[in-house]
């Protein structure tokens, strides 16, 4: 008997034991786990939805771009063209084939320099034939002359009539005005055969060449086959810029007012010029003004028909001149200092993203960015005060 209560008494549970504890706290755990990854992902469902119906704050971008030291300065900036004041398209006087092209382009030229020919041959034949005249007639002349004088000598000692004295008189006179004709004849054809060379007009640069040996030039170019023009020349020296300023603006410019030029081939290339001339008349279509300004001082990058661009300085201020360091500038605005850091924003997916700067010079409401952005880069145009790193922003619509 008392064996069997041991035995039954071995198989009791001890609900004491530690292990008997166990199961319980292993429910617990599991328990506390789901509400954390519940909560977890109740949060992040919630700030996405903030993230997505929240409006951000409404931002404007602007760009990193290089800009002349003189932007302080300038009150007007227009866009134009390099022209040459003196300018020509040489044509020919005459017309004919075009045997000798003696330029290409680029090629500089001498006042009178013959640059072109025409075929010769007839003009030259001409001549010859107008000499031939001439000679002829000189040739006349004489025997007329010594006719005149023994007639007149005969005369005087009663031997001829003055019937006959008077026959040899007018046939010198006739000779003489056949002379005149003749040297007429051999001048013109003189000037035909100068006609078939063309000569630069002044000393200059060849811009184009409009015609071809074995082409037809003609002064008028009235056949479809034939050319006027056969080179067009400039002279380099007499470079300006054409630019059109809008009527609203044009009572900004003044003659002989101070301008920089730009060209757009050479940006870091600065040019000093001045308002030579504002034409008085205006363009209805486009409600713009002619204006001409010279170059005070240029080199052989400038070219004719380049692009240029103007800016109109301030009275008392001075262009700059040669090569000229660009500044990288941003809108002062947009930089943000705390405890002599600066810093800009960046937009990123919808985001404020901060970006250290180091900062220079200011002027004209720009400010000059010496590291931290490259020319391109965008940027939130105006810092808000609420702008803090990772903000939610959305873009305005200009």
């Amino acid at each position: 008997m008392a064996t069997r209560d041991a035995d039954l008494s071995s198989l009791r549970i001890d609900r004491s034991s530690p292990g008997a504890k166990r199961p319980r706290k292993r429910r617990w755990l599991g328990k506390a786990v789901v509400s954390i990854v519940t909560m977890a992902l109740a949060g992040g469902a919630l700030y996405l939805l903030q993230d997505r119906f929240i409006p951000g704050i409404e931002v404007q971008l602007a760009t990193a771009s290089l800009t002349s030291p003189s932007q302080g300065d300038t009150i007007l900036t227009a866009s134009g063209y390099v022209v040459a004041r003196r300018k020509a398209a040489v044509a020919s006087k005459g017309t004919g084939t075009l045997v000798f092209l003696g330029v290409d382009e680029g090629d500089r030229v001498k006042k009178g320099q013959v640059i072109a020919r025409l075929e010769d041959s007839d003009v030259v034949a001409a001549l010859q034939r107008a000499r031939e005249n001439l000679r002829v007639a000189e040739a006349d002349l004489y025997e007329a002359k010594q006719t005149r004088e023994r007639m007149q000598t005969l005369l005087k000692q009663g031997l001829v009539a003055q019937a006959e004295y008077d026959v040899a008189e007018a046939r010198y006179k006739r000779v003489v005005a056949t002379i005149d004709a003749a040297k007429f004849a051999v001048r013109e054809a003189e000037v035909a055969v100068e006609n078939t060379r063309i000569v630069a007009p002044f000393d200059g640069t060849v811009l184009k060449k409009n015609a071809d040996v074995g082409e037809i030039v003609a002064p008028l170019a009235g056949a479809a086959s034939s050319k006027a023009a056969v080179v067009t020349i400039a002279d380099m020296s007499s470079l300006e810029v054409d630019a059109d300023v809008s009527e609203a603006n044009i009572t900004r410019v003044t003659p002989h007012q101070a301008c920089e030029i730009t060209l757009d081939a050479y940006p870091q290339q600065r040019y000093p010029g001045y308002v030579a001339k504002i034409v008085p008349t205006a363009d209805r279509a486009k409600a713009t003004v002619l204006v001409k300004i010279s170059f005070r001082q240029y080199d052989d990058k400038v070219l004719p028909e380049m692009s240029a661009k103007v800016a109109f300085l301030a009275p008392g201020a001075s262009a700059s001149t040669g090569t000229s360091k660009l500044l990288l500038t941003i809108p002062a605005a947009a930089v943000v200092s705390d405890d002599g850091r600066e810093a800009v924003f960046q937009v990123k997916d919808d985001h404020a993203v901060e970006v250290p700067v180091t900062t220079g010079k200011k002027f004209a409401g720009l400010i000059e960015i010496t590291s931290g952005l490259r020319e391109g880069d965008k940027v939130i145009a105006k810092a808000d005060p609420e702008l803090k790193h990772g903000a939610k922003v959305t873009l305005k619509s200009r």
